[in-house]
């Protein structure tokens, strides 16, 4: 059964498989096998051989991305196995209250088939599944090593969190508009596929460079990107490398690059580490339960394209106040019009029409195709904060669907599928 909390052996379109390094133990091992050597090391030798046992945790780790290999084991204690900056939960934690519960639909329809619930869960290794509806946990259901108190990687959800503080800062002034290129703010940016790009441009990945973000594509740039974790480099300087190939505001082209982009300029325009900041602005206003973490660089610099990791609960957090208009418990905590420009495709390059995804796109949000007005956080491994305001739900989903990109096709993905299984709970529950 999915809900078992039993961990599960056996069973990813874009990639950091190029780092081929066998899993061959886990953290736990490592250190219990060092340890009995380093009650007689001297403590310098001891810090390196620490460092040593580091560095093959994260190579174990980054090393087995989509390749096929079990993450839940992973995915729930990055802060082990990464460098992480860390937010502390908030003094008073705003805790959902309980709703009536309600039983998932036995199955749902997707490519003209039905799909079993429950398989479905099973197969995309789901740890966590939240139901959070007008704002009371109407579902919640753990498996693997997900937990109510688990934090969980969010991969490109992160995204999103991104977006939210740009508002934010452009609110408060540090930003004066997004009109403006980011060089005005990076300059270090000159020079690059950035140079004069408008910052509203980076939001909604239109910013003309030249990228490739395949995952299973072992010499693509989202692979150089993840490898800069293994060579000690510089996310910010990786940023400048990036050459332009389209016009600005013409194509829109997925690019993590561009949200990394987007943290360098919270960063400039702020004053504060994306950390600080979002520490400030979004984790201790919404009443975070639990810690949360970002996988740092050698600099101390954010992942902020992928490296948030947060529980489930403070996750669906951010779709409540976007499901209510950046309102949160009275307080506006992103501007009304930030939250509705976030969420429209204002240009044609921006529709689902013109996606190959069949997804549109805002300022770091997916918009589903049709017209429940649904709209989604969204990352690799089937990370899911997904939203439909018409029946006041927010859906968190938390996985380590170790099948994720391992072909091209859909099936490998099963995003789409993840999103008629959201509307499936939409319609049970406004039909209830």
């Amino acid at each position: 059964m999915w809900g078992s909390t039993t961990s599960r052996c056996g069973s990813t379109r874009r990639a950091i498989n190029s780092l081929a390094v066998t899993l061959g133990v886990t953290a736990s091992l490592l250190l219990a096998g060092c340890q009995s050597a380093q009650d007689t090391q001297s403590p310098k030798s001891a810090d390196k051989s620490a460092e040593d046992t580091q560095s093959q945790n994260q190579r174990a780790f980054l090393g087995t991305l989509f390749s096929g290999a079990e993450q839940f084991e992973n995915f729930s204690r990055i802060n082990e196995l990464l460098p992480t900056s860390r937010m502390a939960p908030a003094p008073t934690p705003v805790d959902f209250p309980l709703g009536e519960p309600i039983e998932l639909p036995s199955s749902f329809r997707y490519g003209g088939q039905a799909v079993n619930t429950a398989d479905f869960l099973r197969e995309t290794d789901t740890s966590a599944l939240l139901v959070v509806q007008a704002g009371q946990v109407r579902f919640e259901r753990y498996s693997l090593t997900g937990g109510r108190n688990v934090n969980w990687l969010s991969m490109s959800v992160a995204k999103s969190f991104v977006s939210a503080l740009i508002g934010i800062a452009v609110a408060e002034g540090h930003i004066a508009s997004i009109e403006e290129p980011v060089t005005d703010y990076v300059p270090g940016l000159a020079g690059s596929a950035y140079d004069g790009v408008a910052i509203k441009d980076i939001l909604q990945m239109s910013s003309g460079a030249r990228w490739n973000e395949d995952y299973s594509d072992p010499n693509s740039d989202v692979a150089r990107l993840a490898g800069l974790l293994l060579e000690g480099a510089s996310f910010t300087e990786f940023s400048k490398t990036l050459v332009r190939e389209n016009a600005p505001g013409t194509v829109n082209l997925y690019n993590s690059t561009d949200t990394q982009v987007l943290g360098e300029l919270l960063s400039a325009a702020t004053g504060k580490s994306l950390t600080q900041y979002m520490h400030e602005k979004l984790w201790q206003p919404l009443g975070m339960e639990s810690p949360g973490y970002w996988i740092v660089d050698n600099f101390g610099v954010e992942m902020a394209f992928g490296g948030l990791n947060a529980t489930a609960r403070d996750y669906a957090k951010l779709g409540e106040l976007y499901r209510n208009d950046g309102r949160w418990q009275g307080e506006q905590v992103v501007p009304k019009n930030w939250v509705a420009a976030s969420l429209t495709a204002d240009a044609p390059h921006l529709l689902p029409s013109n996606n190959s995804l069949g997804m549109g796109y805002g300022y770091q949000w997916w918009l589903m195709d049709g017209e429940q007005g649904d709209y989604s956080a969204i990352g690799v491994y089937n990370q899911f904060i997904y939203v439909h305001p018409t029946a006041q739900l927010v859906i968190v989903k938390l996985s380590a669907n170790s099948d994720y990109a391992l072909t091209n096709e859909e099936s490998s993905y099963r995003e789409l599928e993840s999103v008629e299984f959201f509307r499936a709970i939409a319609q049970r529950i406004t039909t209830e």
